[in-house]
């Protein structure tokens, strides 16, 4: 073990969106609330309200589907402004606690308390304290979870929602995430959860029982890392900046388009507002990138690497232009439409005149 334990709090906001929602609208307390589009508009459910969750709903969910499960639900529109406003509220109070602070979204970020926690358990007081906080001063719930690294205390704040605080302690990690499905650890996604299932591992504990041969020669070096997660390993550090890799603007018709014009006309859209997403940001994109799905849900991507950086919209629609061109099959009815700007960096300056 290190000279010194580290102590590592994840904050995740519950039902952040339609949280926000109740709060300003005091009305809606306690009863189902859905954001996100209109059903009418192919909308999908951005947050659901826990009373709309007992009924089955969930993000990510098609609106349709949402209001078949349950009708009585309000239905509100995203304000992105508003819930941005109240995470600056929250983040704010989580960099008062540790100058060490990972955002991961809007509503979900760890805490580097190392420093702070001496002995390690003040950090449970300190995570106490915070949810106290954002729970008396902004009036909303988050889930914590407390441990040693950053995967378990991911894992522990998703145990005990809404509203809950979970402490794994040091030499506890491993015994704490032995009954759980392994797919509560990184990277394990459907097909690896397959994979490892025909090896007969549905849990964290069964897979620490293979032996580490096995993992190599099934899945590689990706099996040993697996199986150092199954034990509650995790030495990746907070890390307080991220590189910002992309940025992207897409919408989904609300009838399929099938002629050139209109979906020029929506390219355009999309390229300003990346454009200005990195004018924003002080970035310009060496990649242009666009995303088409078909009325078929058959989805592709084609990129183009440009010569000189840019945050021109006017550039960025030129060459999603010159892709939209070369991918879509004329006529074939379009569901979807994105642009997006790769391979970020600060724009470049005044190029010398020859």
């Amino acid at each position: 073990m290190p000279d010194q334990l580290r102590a590592i709090v994840h904050l995740d906001m519950d039902a952040f969106y339609a949280a926000v929602e109740v709060l300003e609208r005091p009305e809606l307390a306690g009863k189902p609330v859905v954001v996100g589009g209109r059903p009418g508009e192919r909308g999908v459910v951005a947050a659901a309200s826990y009373p709309a969750r007992a009924f089955g709903v969930h993000s990510a969910m098609p609106m349709a589907r949402a209001l078949a499960l349950c009708p009585q639900a309000t239905v509100l529109p995203p304000r992105h402004h508003l819930y941005h406003e109240y995470s600056r509220r929250v983040m704010e109070m989580l960099h008062q606690a540790s100058p060490v602070v990972e955002q991961l979204s809007i509503d979900e970020a760890y805490l580097d308390l190392t420093e702070q926690a001496t002995p390690w358990e003040a950090a449970i007081e300190v995570a106490r304290q915070l949810q106290g906080r954002v729970r008396n001063e902004v009036g909303l719930s988050a889930s914590l979870g407390v441990a040693t690294n950053k995967l378990v205390a991911k894992v522990a704040s998703a145990r005990d929602k809404p509203g809950g605080l979970i402490v794994v302690r040091p030499g506890e990690e491993a015994a704490f995430l032995a009954p759980l499905p392994v797919h509560v650890l990184w990277g394990v996604g459907p097909v690896t959860a397959q994979r490892l299932a025909e090896m007969g591992v549905a849990t964290a504990g069964d897979l620490v029982r293979v032996p580490e041969g096995e993992l190599r020669a099934r899945f590689g070096q990706r099996g040993v890392e697996l199986a150092h997660q199954a034990r509650g390993i995790d030495e990746r550090p907070v890390v307080t900046e991220y590189e910002r890799k992309s940025l992207s603007q897409e919408t989904t018709f609300v009838r399929d388009l099938r002629d050139a014009e209109p979906l020029r006309r929506q390219l355009w859209q999309l390229s300003q507002g990346v454009g200005q997403q990195l004018k924003e940001e002080g970035l310009a994109a060496r990649t242009v990138a666009i995303k088409l799905r078909y009325a078929d849900f058959t989805t592709l991507t084609r990129q183009m690497r440009l010569a000189v950086p840019t945050d021109d919209e006017r550039v960025i629609y030129r060459a999603a232009a010159v892709l939209l061109r070369r991918a879509w099959q004329r006529g074939r009815p379009v569901r979807l439409l994105g642009v997006a700007g790769r391979d970020l960096s600060p724009p470049p300056g005044q190029l010398p005149l020859l």
